[in-house]
């Protein structure tokens, strides 16, 4: 049976409202079918031909209120002390006290991992947070939450929101609902549209589109998608409340695409038409080229031209071939479809030292920041050939932060990271510019045992056991193993933890016990694949947890971290930019773990 679905425009704070709507439109299995079904025949005419009860309620727009007149009603839900009548799920971060609330939410226990099926609020509401995928009720749902922005603040969208839904649209498979805050431009005649939503369902291709924001309802007939066989349904909600009467709760039942046949799934209503984004497409082609739309802009992230003298149109890179390797404009496309720059990408080298000459993220970027091949010639910098210079990691780079280093050996030394995740958080790095810890030679895997061992035993004096973890990745141009100690009375619960934060992104991690370290060291030099890459992480009890990259994939950079940050129950630090510190207390942290590391330091 299909799943039923209630859809809401902007609730704006009104949940009483909303509610109370939702139960006159929802019969209770417990009444007498006579009157079930009188009330539902109600309900067809008035918000559309699907029956309840419903499975979901799904809220885009504007979800808390727009003035503190409305926050003591919405937080009698919000915090549980009203019944929310059906599980709830909303996407329009934004308004009167949204960040107090969705603080809190972020930090519980429950909510830490990778849950794009939504953080619990309270019972039966959920926040989509930033943007995501999951199935609900074996339907695919794909989201993006709040507005433009980039800064990333509550109600606000960044671009790496925007990049992963891009890359769900290379993903396998028909996405059945897309919701947003606002309404795409090009899909309505309204001015007031986002163009980064646009580009998105462009490449999304959902089924059924849902948007809020604009006030008004409005259901477009159904359009054909660009190398798709299939039709897209665009629906935009009213607000909740609103003075014009417009239409802002509507039924859907849409049967899965997974249990849909290929006939079934490319049917054409009479009414159906062209895309709507095509079309805009179209007419912006026959505008010169220096007025052209301002879709251009936000679908090319960098105007490369602006940054270079004498640069034209012809010298900005595209940003979408350079990522996928493909761009859907093909000849049209007015940037440059550039090989080499593609295949820097594809080695794991900086986007944003490919496209804008220079990176800008610092630390935090764990891209190469060095070409592979001296055959390119787009090289910003003459420095850039000396690939110490660019490297966060090597001690002869002047951007080394030498005042976090704990313990210099021969082949290897050890550091605290920016932002650790706790105090005794050590990363062990090689000196020599190396990708990995896997291809060491003899007397570099002797070294690094010991340091291992001598880290083992400092975290033991203080009752904690050590856990180690490494991404070995082409993204990752300078190994560090990471170095977090647990406590031991919580080393039980890592498999389980890290298996489900695993199944939550949507892979698995092969699990091996060994009876010695040295062991499990092996067994991972063997799985390790140079052509592909690796995550692992070693245990206390010597369980050993892999996971093989494959080709292209995007593995999460800081997934160990964010494992170990639940499981400590410090969810606010699991993102190290919550973590900076001044230099002045880093060093002392330094100091503090100097002399306990001492007696257990073999260089010391």
């Amino acid at each position: 049976m299909a799943p039923r679905i209630l859809l809401c425009g902007d609730p704006l704070g009104r949940l009483n409202q909303l509610f109370k709507r939702v139960q006159s439109v929802s019969p209770s299995d417990s009444l007498p079918p006579f009157l079930r079904v009188l009330i539902e025949s109600q309900f067809f005419s008035q918000v559309s031909k699907s029956a309840g009860p419903f499975d979901a309620l799904i809220c885009v727009g504007q979800f808390f209120p727009d003035s503190p007149e409305l926050l003591d009603d919405f937080l009698d839900y919000a915090q549980g002390r009203a019944q929310i009548p059906i599980p709830t799920y909303f996407t329009g971060d934004y308004g009167v006290s949204a960040p107090k609330i969705l603080s809190a939410t972020a930090k519980k226990a429950e909510n830490q991992g990778f849950k794009m099926d939504g953080l619990e609020v309270c019972h039966n509401l959920f926040w989509l947070r930033g943007s995501g995928k999951f199935t609900l009720h074996g339907l695919s749902v794909a989201y993006l939450s709040g507005r433009e922005s980039s800064d990333g603040q509550f109600g606000k969208y960044s671009q790496d929101d925007v990049d992963a839904l891009r890359a769900l649209a290379d993903d396998s498979g028909v996405v059945d609902l897309a919701k947003e805050s606002d309404i795409p431009a090009h899909v309505s005649d309204s001015s007031f549209c986002d163009s980064n939503v646009s580009e998105l369902v462009k490449e999304v291709k959902p089924r059924y589109h849902i948007a809020g924001s604009m006030g008004v309802f409005y259901a477009r007939e159904p359009y054909l998608n660009v190398d798709s066989s299939h039709v897209t349904r665009f629906l935009g909600l009213a607000q909740v409340g609103n003075k014009n009467k417009q239409k802002f709760l509507h039924a859907l039942s849409p049967t899965p695409t997974s249990t849909m046949s290929p006939s079934e799934l490319s049917a054409k209503p009479p009414n159906t038409t062209l895309c709507p984004y095509t079309l805009q497409e179209g007419a912006a082609e026959s505008k010169k080229r220096s007025n052209d739309d301002a879709s251009d802009s936000q679908y090319w992230r960098y105007d490369v031209s602006k940054r270079q003298k004498n640069g034209s149109d012809g010298e900005k890179l595209c940003f979408k071939f350079v990522c996928s390797g493909s761009c859907p404009r093909g000849e049209s496309c007015h940037f440059q479809h550039n090989a080499e720059a593609r295949e820097q990408c594809r080695r794991g080298v900086c986007l944003d030292l490919i496209i804008k000459g220079k990176c800008e993220k610092g630390p935090e970027c764990s891209y190469k920041h060095e070409f592979q091949d001296l055959s390119v010639q787009r090289k910003p910098r003459s420095e850039n050939a000396n690939r110490s210079k660019e490297c966060w990691f090597c001690l002869s780079s002047p951007s080394v932060e030498s005042h976090l280093i704990v313990s210099v050996g021969e082949s290897f030394y050890c550091a605290l990271p920016k932002g650790s995740l706790v105090d005794d958080h050590i990363l062990i790095i090689p000196i020599e510019h190396l990708p990995n810890t896997l291809a060491l030679s003899p007397e570099g895997e002797s070294e690094l045992s010991r340091y291992r061992n001598g880290l083992r035993n400092c975290y033991k004096s203080q009752g904690n056991d050590a856990v180690f973890f490494e991404l070995v990745s082409k993204r990752v141009s300078h190994a560090n193993l990471q170095v977090v100690p647990v406590p031991s009375s919580r080393a039980r619960l890592l498999p389980n933890i890290f298996s489900l934060a695993a199944e939550k992104l949507g892979f698995k991690l092969v699990t091996k016990k060994f009876s010695d370290s040295s062991e499990g060291r092996k067994y991972l030099q063997k799985e390790y694949d140079a052509a592909l890459g690796l995550f692992y992480v070693e245990l206390p009890d010597g369980t050993v947890l892999s996971h093989t990259l494959e080709e292209n994939e995007v593995f999460p950079a800081q997934f160990g971290r964010e494992v170990l940050a639940g499981l400590l129950k410090i969810p606010d630090r699991a993102d190290w930019r919550n973590c900076k510190i001044s230099q002045e207390e880093e060093a002392k942290l330094v100091e503090d773990f100097k002399k306990q590391f001492q007696e257990f330091d073999p260089f010391e």
